[in-house]
């Protein structure tokens, strides 16, 4: 079995029982439980016994030719937002240490059970998911795997999620996305991260960032991986994505916004899977792209997510506050400067964003560029807050756009494994999912770095 399987290898081994799932699960918690390792900080809990008990159940149900799916026993991480039956979900905060276990699984966790996958534990995250950078002053931050002496950042806010793929600890795992946090700690770990259409997966009893703009999505090694993931999350179809031939496909690369600024290995990078890509038959059209340019209004006074999780953290506020991340504190307040006209306000530029966003994508099969415009910083790069606060937009900048728009996205590797890390990013129209999956499992197979 290779170091780093995809899933369907993995299941295809499970299913011709060259491996079971209790030996899946042995790995993966050995790699945690290595002190040399980065165990301690991707996980904010491990459930080892009851990892065991579900991974027993599940090879007897393959024994009995009753495998519940193609990825039942396959071990897995889940974001630290998520409600699991019996565990107290923390969000990756000290504030909420003292709440009552849940009493249920949120559904998209029951889904996760219902198709047999095994949950190793909770993943380490940004607090309350409100940053791009990955950072966790109360349980540590994991860090990148490139270049790891050095400690570059994860990206998040699903830290943990990327992590833990990225170090085998885990061969997939639940992410949410609300303005990248699949996205950006993918690039940053050299995974593959899916930011769905929001309505597809249900974010009940899952700690809110922004009502709105929340998206649940996996985080996991390659294309095929996250499409079986996907069909889990959505109640859909746990299959491989449908490869969507690249010639004659018309992708837009923006020239405004999303290539400003680009880090030179970035962009060189990017510019060889773009020629690639033509190379391939695919049609690129370079231009600007108008629905960019009505995105900064959206983020005044924290945009939707410091509305939002003020309005959820309120009461929290009052009787902890002292218990927060100073910058996370910061940015929820933002949520308290903003009126009822100003939300309301924000409600009309999006639904006209929206509808900007689909009328000119409408000439493209997607749009092409870099996940994040910049390498992951170094932790000691963002000690400070002015650092920390600019290398978190640029972090964020070209992903949220997409939550903003409603649209579907995906980020996949563009450089090669040892390399400076450096992600795709795809996006399409909303609930064009699949063939955004198809698309990108096409992409995946020519990107120059990752197939020499």
């Amino acid at each position: 079995m290779s170091s780093n399987p995809s899933l369907p290898s993995l299941a295809r081994d499970l299913a011709d029982r060259r491996t079971t799932s209790r030996a899946l699960v042995e790995d993966c918690l050995a790699r945690i439980a290595d002190t040399n390792g980065e165990g301690a900080r991707v996980f904010i809990s491990v459930d080892a016994d009851g990892a065991r008990k579900a991974a027993d159940a599940q090879d007897l149900l393959r024994k009995a030719g009753a495998a519940p799916s193609p990825l039942a026993g396959i071990p897995v991480a889940v974001k630290d937002l998520a409600d699991i039956k019996g565990q107290v979900t923390t969000a990756g905060s000290k504030a909420l240490t003292d709440r009552a276990p849940a009493t249920a699984d949120a559904p998209v966790v029951a889904r996760m059970r219902a198709a047999g996958l095994v949950i190793v534990g909770r993943a380490n995250m940004t607090e309350f998911a409100y940053s791009g950078i990955g950072a966790n002053p109360h349980y540590g931050t994991p860090a990148a795997p490139w270049d790891r002496a050095n400690r570059h950042v994860p990206g998040g806010s699903s830290s943990g999620s990327a992590t833990a793929v990225a170090y085998g600890f885990a061969h997939g795992a639940l992410g949410t996305d609300t303005g990248g946090s699949c996205r950006i700690p993918a690039a940053y770990c050299g995974v593959t991260g899916l930011k769905p259409t929001a309505r597809r997966v249900p974010t009940d009893n899952v700690v809110p960032l922004s009502t709105t703009l929340d998206s649940i999505g996996p985080i996991a090694r390659t294309v095929d991986c996250c499409a079986m993931l996907d069909g889990v999350f959505s109640g859909e179809a746990v299959a491989s994505a449908k490869a969507v031939p690249l010639s004659g496909l018309r992708f837009l690369v923006p020239e405004n916004v999303f290539l400003d600024g680009l880090d030179q290995t970035v962009a060189k990078d990017f510019e060889s899977t773009v020629r690639a890509l033509a190379a391939a038959g695919a049609k690129i059209t370079k231009a600007q792209f108008k629905p960019l340019d009505l995105i900064r209004p959206l983020l005044n006074k924290g945009g939707f997510s410091g509305a939002e999780s003020y309005a959820w953290h309120k009461e929290l506020l009052a009787a902890k506050r002292h218990e927060y991340d100073p910058r996370v504190l910061a940015r929820i307040l933002m949520g308290e400067m903003q009126t009822a006209a100003d939300y309301i306000s924000l409600l009309q530029l999006r639904k006209v964003a929206m509808s900007s966003y689909a009328r000119e994508l409408a000439d493209f099969d997607a749009i092409l560029s870099p996940t994040c415009p910049i390498l992951p910083p170094r932790e000691a790069d963002v000690a400070k807050d002015e650092d920390y606060t600019r290398l978190n937009m640029a972090s964020l900048r070209n992903t949220l756009t997409i939550n903003i728009f409603d649209g579907c996205s995906i980020s996949i590797p563009m450089s090669a494994p040892d390399a400076p890390p450096t992600s795709l990013m795809i996006s399409g129209a909303a609930m064009a999912d699949r063939r955004i999956l198809g698309i990108a499992k096409s992409v995946e197979a020519v990107i120059p770095s990752r197939n020499t």
